[in-house]
């Protein structure tokens, strides 16, 4: 009788002792220098059996981190963009830069070791029907972060950001939309992991066109896993990989986070739904300044502080232009 592991000539592990596994890992930085070195250093540990082509795209940081890369990681291509383009632009940049059949797309916040990309890897080549593979992502403390999504849908913005998410904050469209349902603790095929960390088949994004530049910083991954459901792919959550996420730490530094997020909240929806959406966002998006500028002249009233009105009034304007 043959060994039922050492005798399967034809498993991912066989595939994997028989050549390196080739990955293109794409980072976008941009001020956040010690998070970049931690992520790198853990990324770039030796691994048999994987072969890493790693590109840091900066978005123009201030605070030393392209040269961090250049000083303390020779091995890695770095592209020293001249301004902020911004998340989406920076990921297709950095994109083009390799050939390599999987591409990983990794914010400088998480701290990804080698030998846990390498068991991503493994599952995505197990599996010819999957176009792509999410770990579970970690607080500090090794706690689960609620990150699955679902595909936004019409209504989603009306159930969220405006005061109905406060009046209802555990409507079915929420629920349904931040997948408040399912297990985060077991594997499982998932509409929209988020691209913090995500591992995706070259041939998929080269096929689909990898992410959509006008979504610059936010709703990129949730068109990209839209477009993959269109198309019949399959994404997997692997929850028996953890890895630590450090939320936020390049967008909490963005003067201007609010109007990034609405314009391109907008315009994912112009895309899958249609004209007939816009006057729905904007409409939805201006109910929700009302009731935010509302609530701050009842804080004024009652001697607290509260934002200006004239830059959002200003922000908002712009918005509806669009």
């Amino acid at each position: 009788m043959s060994d039922p592991i050492a005798g399967t000539s034809a498993g991912p592990v066989a595939d994997l002792a028989a050549a390196p596994v080739r990955v293109d890992v794409v980072v976008v930085s941009w001020n956040v220098r010690d998070r970049l070195r931690t992520c790198l250093a853990g990324l770039l540990e030796d691994c048999p059996g994987l072969e890493l082509d790693v590109v840091v795209v900066d978005n123009a940081s201030d605070d030393g981190s392209a040269d961090l890369v250049a000083e303390e990681f020779p091995s890695v291509q770095l592209e020293r963009n001249a301004a902020n383009v911004l998340y989406a632009p920076a990921v297709v940049q950095g994109a083009r830069r390799g050939e390599a059949p999987l591409l990983l797309l990794l914010n400088p916040d998480c701290e990804l070791a080698a030998s846990q990309l390498l068991e991503l890897a493994a599952a995505l080549q197990a599996d010819p029907q999957l176009a792509a593979v999410a770990p579970r992502l970690c607080h500090a403390d090794g706690s689960t972060q609620a990150a699955l999504m679902d595909h936004p849908g019409f209504w989603s913005p009306l159930f969220f950001g405006t005061p109905l998410e406060r009046w209802w904050p555990n409507s079915p469209e929420l629920r349904r939309w931040f997948c408040r349902e399912r297990d985060l603790e077991r594997d499982q095929d998932c509409p929209q992991p988020p691209a913090a960390c995500f591992l995706v088949r070259r041939s998929v994004w080269e096929e689909l066109g990898g992410f959509d530049e006008r979504l610059e910083l936010f709703f990129n991954d949730a068109d990209l896993c839209t477009r993959m459901a269109a198309a019949g792919q399959r994404i997997r959550y692997l929850a028996s990989v953890g890895v630590v996420h450090h939320t936020g730490s390049s967008t909490a530094q963005l003067p201007d986070f609010a109007s990034h997020w609405h314009r391109d909240r907008l315009r994912y929806h112009r895309k899958h739904f249609g004209v007939l959406a816009v006057p729905f966002v904007k409409l939805c998006t201006s109910w929700a300044l009302a009731d935010h500028l509302l609530s701050g002249l009842v804080r004024r009233l009652r001697g607290g502080s509260a934002d200006p009105a004239l830059p959002l009034l200003r922000a908002w304007g712009r918005f509806l232009l669009q």
